[in-house]
Parts: C-alpha cells; structure tokens; sequence
C-alpha cells in the first residue's frame, strides 16, 4: 500500500520529462542581443529553434516584447500561425503581413508590421523577451492589422505550454535614435 501512495504522489506530482524548449544562435539567454538585430543595424529577425513540441500542436506564435520599457510592456514582433510540424525560424523574416506556410504577422508597438528590435535610448539597457506558445489550433485570419492583444484573445484556451529566451541590449552612447536627448525608446 506504501507503494501505491507513492506512485500516486510521483503521477500527479511529477513535471513533464520533456518541456518546450526555445533557443538561438543569435545570443546566448539573458546575454547581449548582438547589434544586428536591433534599430540600430540591419534590424533583422533572429533564428530560432524549437524542441520537445507537446503532441497535438496545430500551430506556433512568437511574441517579442521589451518588459522594461518606460511606457510599460514595449511589442517587437507578433508572428502567428506558424505551423505546427515547424522546427524553427529562419533569420530575417520578411516584413510583411502574410507569410509563407501561411503564417502571419501581426502590428508592433512601434505600428510596423514584423519584427523590429531594441532600441532603446543610449545608455539604458532594456531586457527583451521572446515567447514561444504551442498551440493545439491555429488562430483564424484577420482582415485586419493584428495586434497582441487580438493574438491573445484568439490564444486563449489554446495555449498548450510555452518557452521564453530573454537577451539585454544597451544601444552605445553614441548611437541610438535619441542618442542621449532621454526621449524613451524601446
């Protein structure tokens, strides 16, 4: 009967041996973002990858967002309805609102469609954070520019599990679009 018990608190009390894991080549996690992926350079996308995807995902969405940002949570890329059998993201996704595969990008805060990266103010190292959800559906076409939070609503409930990667970037003193004027940037 001791056994039993045991086994018992191990199922219900056990975490999942594989868990979604998300990575880059692009920085290591919480390490500097290198300056090409920022406003600062090419502004491009990073690569990512993707491993240990739950069983039943229909489809993926990446949010990159700035926690750190002076006006609040700062939005750098929404990408949705990337398909579920994907492994990873290429560098430098295109900028525009529909995709190959039939993924779709949605609005940033910087109101761009795609991925634009740190750029905060010279000086101020602000944290980014890249979030990954398997989702067991895949979220419906909007006639629209999509925002996070449409990709939110159309989420819930549909969230499988999720990974995150987090990089810093502090633009040098004498770059940065507002150099040292303390206008916030993101």
């Amino acid at each position: 009967m001791r056994y039993f018990f045991l086994l018992m608190f191990c199922f219900l009390f056990a975490q999942p041996a594989f868990a979604l894991k998300l990575k880059t080549t692009a920085f290591e996690n919480e390490k500097t973002i290198p300056e090409k992926y920022t406003c600062n350079a090419a502004d491009v996308s990073p690569s990512l990858s993707w491993s240990e995807v739950p069983a039943n995902t229909q489809s993926f969405v990446i949010i990159c967002e700035d926690p750190t940002a002076a006006s609040g949570n700062w939005i750098h890329w929404v990408i949705y309805n990337i398909p579920g059998d994907a492994a990873r993201l290429e560098e430098g996704i295109p900028k525009t609102s529909n995709l190959s595969d039939g993924m779709a990008q949605g609005m940033n805060d910087f109101e761009k469609i795609g991925y634009n990266g740190p750029c905060p103010p010279a000086g101020k190292a602000h944290s980014y954070v890249f979030t990954l959800y398997a989702l067991d559906t895949r979220i419906s076409t909007f006639t629209r520019s999509v925002t996070r939070a449409d990709i939110t609503q159309a989420m819930r409930g549909h969230i499988i599990e999720d990974a995150r990667i987090s990089g810093v970037y502090e633009a040098p003193k004498n770059k940065g679009p507002f150099k040292d004027s303390g206008n916030a940037q993101y």
